[in-house]
C-alpha cells in the first residue's frame, strides 16, 4: 500500500475512534442506571466534564501540532485515549467514571485540530477527502451504540470501555512503527505547502463575515449534533419499545440510522467540490429543520425512517465548515483554525448534555426536537449571509 494511502487510513481510523470513545457512555448509561440505581437524568451530567475537556483541549492540541509535530500528536492521541478508556472500565462509582471520562475527553480533543489539518494538507479540492474522513468519524458514532450494546450484553459494561481501549493502544503502536519505518517524524510533516488561499484574495470584511458565520454555525451545529447523537439510543429505547427490547437491539437500530446517515457526507463532499458552498449548506440546514419538526409528531416504527432522515441532514453538515476553513486558512496555522472551530463547537456540545437531560426529564423528546428545528432554522438564516460569488472580489492581501 502506498505510504500516503496508509497515512490517510490511519487518519480515518483515528476519526472513527475519536467519535467512538466519546459516545461509549451514551449507550452504557442505559445499563449503568440500574447498576448504580440512578435515573437517566441524574447519570448523564457525569459525562459533562469529559465533553468540556473535549472542547477546551482542542486549543493546546492545535498549538502543539503547529509548533511541534502533527504526527507526534496523533501518536499521543491513539495511546492516551486508549489507556484512559481502559481505566474508565475499572470505575466503581459515578465520580470515578466521570474522572476517567474527562481524561478520555482530553485526549479526544487532539484529533480534530490535528487530524483534519493533516487530511487537507497539500490538496486543492478538499470536499471529498474531508467527507471520506467524516464517514469514518460517523461510523465511529454508529458503532459506539452497537458495539457498546453488544459488549454490555455479552461481557458486562466494563468491557465496553476496556476492549476498544486496548484496540486503540494497538493502533497507536502500529502508527508509531509506521512513522519510524518511513522516517516521517518532523515538526510539520503534514502541514503541506503554504500556498495562497482564498483568504489572501478577499476583502477583510468579507473574510471576517465568513469566519463569523463558521463559528456561529459550528456552535449551533454542535448543539444539534450532540443532541441527536447522544440521545438517539434513548429515543429508540422509548419510541421503538415494541421492537427494541434490549441494549443490543437498540444499538442495532442506532447503528442503522447512523450508518445510513454517515454516507450523506460523501454526497455533500462531492457537491462542495463542484457547487456553491452557500447553496449546499442552505439545503442541508432546511432539511434538518423540516425533519426535526416531523419527528415531534411520530412514535413507533414510523419514527425510524424520519430519524434516519434527520441524521442524514445532521451528518451532511459536518464537512461543510471544515471545507470553508480549508479554503480560507493558511496551512501553517490551520490546526489552530480548526482548534478554534472545535472549541466553539465542542463547548456547546458539552453544555448540551445537561440540557438534553433537563428537557427530557421535564417535557420529553417532542420539545427537544421542536427546539432543534428552531436551531436548524437559525443555521439556515446564517448561511444566507455567506457571500455570493459576486462578493468575492479580488483585493490586496490581508493579514
Amino acid at each position: 500500500m502506498h505510504r500516503s494511502t496508509l497515512r490517510f487510513l490511519f487518519l480515518n481510523i483515528g476519526h472513527f475512534l475519536d467519535h467512538f470513545f466519546v459516545l461509549i457512555f451514551a449507550t452504557a448509561a442505559l445499563h449503568l442506571t440500574t447498576v448504580w440505581n440512578m435515573s437517566y437524568a441524574e447519570l448523564v451530567p457525569y459525562a459533562t466534564p469529559g465533553f468540556i475537556a473535549f472542547a477546551v483541549g482542542a486549543v493546546p492540541a492545535g498549538w502543539l501540532a503547529d509548533k511541534w509535530s502533527r504526527e507526534g500528536m496523533l501518536v499521543i492521541f491513539f495511546l492516551g485515549i486508549g489507556l484512559c478508556s481502559m481505566l474508565a472500565g475499572t470505575a466503581d462509582t459515578p465520580l470515578q467514571l466521570a474522572f476517567f471520562l474527562t481524561l478520555v475527553g482530553m485526549f479526544a480533543a487532539i484529533y480534530h485540530p490535528v487530524g483534519l489539518a493533516m487530511v487537507v494538507a497539500q490538496r486543492d479540492k478538499t470536499g471529498v477527502p474531508i467527507a471520506v474522513n467524516g464517514v469514518f468519524g460517523n461510523m465511529g458514532v454508529a458503532s459506539a451504540a452497537l458495539l457498546t450494546g453488544v459488549l454490555m450484553d455479552t461481557s458486562g459494561w466494563r468491557s465496553a470501555f476496556i476492549v476498544p481501549g486496548a484496540i486503540s493502544v494497538a493502533v497507536g503502536l502500529l502508527y508509531l512503527l509506521f512513522l519510524y519505518t518511513n522516517h516521517t517524524e518532523n515538526r510539520n510533516t503534514a502541514a503541506g505547502s503554504n500556498k495562497t488561499t482564498q483568504a489572501a484574495r478577499l476583502p477583510r470584511h468579507v473574510l471576517l463575515r465568513i469566519f463569523g458565520i463558521i463559528l456561529f454555525t459550528s456552535a449551533v451545529g454542535g448543539l444539534v449534533f450532540q443532541s441527536t447523537t447522544f440521545s438517539l439510543p434513548k429515543v429508540f429505547d422509548e419510541r421503538l419499545a415494541d421492537i427494541a427490547g434490549n441494549a443490543t437491539s437498540i444499538g442495532w437500530y442506532a447503528f442503522l440510522a447512523f450508518t445510513v446517515a454517515s454516507f450523506a457526507q460523501l454526497l455533500v463532499g462531492h457537491l462542495l467540490d463542484r457547487q456553491s458552498v452557500r447553496s449546499v449548506f442552505a439545503i442541508v440546514a432546511a432539511l434538518q429543520a423540516t425533519f426535526f419538526l416531523a419527528m415531534t409528531q411520530l412514535d413507533g416504527i414510523a419514527a425510524l425512517p424520519v430519524a434516519i432522515a434527520f441524521m442524514l441532514a445532521v451528518f451532511g453538515q459536518i464537512p461543510i465548515n471544515d471545507v470553508l476553513i480549508a479554503q480560507f486558512s493558511r496551512s501553517d496555522w490551520r490546526s489552530r483554525a480548526y482548534a478554534l472551530r472545535s472549541i466553539v463547537s465542542f463547548s456547546v456540545m458539552a453544555s448540551t448534555l445537561p440540557l438534553v437531560a433537563w428537557v427530557h426529564g421535564t417535557w420529553g423528546f417532542n420539545v427537544l426536537f421542536g427546539s432543534l428545528s428552531v436551531a436548524a432554522t437559525l443555521i439556515f438564516l446564517a448561511v444566507l449571509s455567506l457571500p455570493t460569488e459576486k462578493e468575492r472580489l479580488p483585493a490586496p492581501s490581508v493579514a
